[in-house]
């Protein structure tokens, strides 16, 4: 017999805090065995939400970023009151997220307390934020009574299909190297310029492996299709440059199987954690307290300069030390050491 829908999830747009949301799913669905719990999410995150235990079904939620959408949000409401879900657990803080469970008539309503929608959520969490530094936590928080102690949260888990990265190895004219593990770079960010890694480091890091016959994939959106063909022409030409090409889905697909992915702080540095590959994740102005890669086998790297972090989408003083001089030779160093100590 079938679960029977129980709980919905409405999950947060960003591709990272999507991940670190995991272990909060799958503590719902060890809670409630008898039931499922559900996702509703932009159509972009679907194939991730697929990835990730815990989620039986996945809803698009087909609203353009930051548009209230009231008359949308109603119908796709209505629609889900069918369904009879008994819980929702609402991940971001903005009232317009609270309204499809509430219009769904879903009796439990969880979330943290944040733009007066109160009305809207019937189970309110008050968020310490010095407290729970870590956003993986807050989130988790919510799958346990509010004022109570709260435990930790385990490290988010992603699963790959390893069936459908041969056949998209073939389309992207790879199957040449599907028995070799590849070193991923991710120079993406959508934050902003200030979270980018500068372009020569991640050449002069794909140049070493290159140099060494590892294949070098560039993964990220079509938006980092021309950082990707910089680093080619800055001395890694025989990288493949990947970006755009994949679906998010399918980018888990082929980070499961690198030696190593190299990345800013960005949505791809929580997708390579969560596969538990060997990951160096590079922080400038943002912090690795707050959204840190949770597994034991990433590596987060920051200067720790007392201009950061900042957590600005521009560098405010003009110079960018704080990736500037994050060296290649570090993040070399770092992955040198993790291969010895593993």
């Amino acid at each position: 017999m079938s679960a029977s829908p129980s709980t919905l999830v409405v999950a947060p747009a960003w591709v990272g805090d999507l991940v670190m949301a995991q272990p909060l799913i799958a503590q719902l669905a060890r809670q409630d065995p008898a039931g499922q719990v559900d996702i509703l999410a932009p159509g972009f995150v679907l194939d991730l939400c697929r990835r990730m235990p815990g989620v039986a079904q996945a809803h698009v939620a087909p609203f353009g970023h930051g548009t209230l959408a009231i008359a949308a949000r109603w119908r796709l409401g209505r629609q889900l009151a069918v369904v009879g879900y008994q819980h929702a657990y609402v991940l971001p803080n903005s009232l317009k997220s609270a309204l499809v469970p509430w219009f769904a008539g879903i009796p439990h309503r969880v979330g943290y307390v944040g733009e007066q929608r109160y009305g809207l959520l019937n189970d309110r969490h008050h968020l310490d934020r010095q407290a729970v530094p870590r956003m993986v936590d807050r989130y988790y928080h919510l799958a346990f009574p509010a004022q109570t102690l709260q435990p930790r949260a385990p490290d988010p888990v992603l699963l790959a299909d390893l069936a459908q990265r041969l056949t998209l190895l073939e389309r992207l004219g790879l199957t040449g190297q599907a028995t070799m593990a590849p070193v991923v770079l991710c120079p993406g960010a959508e934050y902003g310029p200030a979270k980018r890694w500068p372009v020569r480091h991640f050449a002069q890091v794909a140049a070493h492996y290159l140099d060494r016959q590892v294949p070098v994939w560039i993964l990220g959106s079509g938006k980092d299709a021309a950082v990707a063909e910089a680093i080619r022409s800055a001395g890694a030409a025989q990288a493949h440059n990947l970006c755009g090409r994949t679906s998010l889905g399918e980018a888990v697909d082929l980070m499961a199987a690198a030696r190593a992915v190299i990345t800013n702080d960005s949505g791809l540095m929580h997708v390579g954690a969560a596969l538990g590959v060997r990951t160096v994740a590079l922080f400038g102005s943002s912090s690795a307290r707050f959204t840190p890669p949770l597994s034991p086998m990433a590596t987060a790297l920051s200067l720790d300069l007392a201009c950061s972090p900042c957590f600005r989408r521009t560098c405010p003083l003009g110079h960018l030390h704080c990736l500037e001089h994050l060296l290649p030779e570090q993040v070399l160093d770092t992955l040198s050491k993790e291969a010895i100590s593993r």
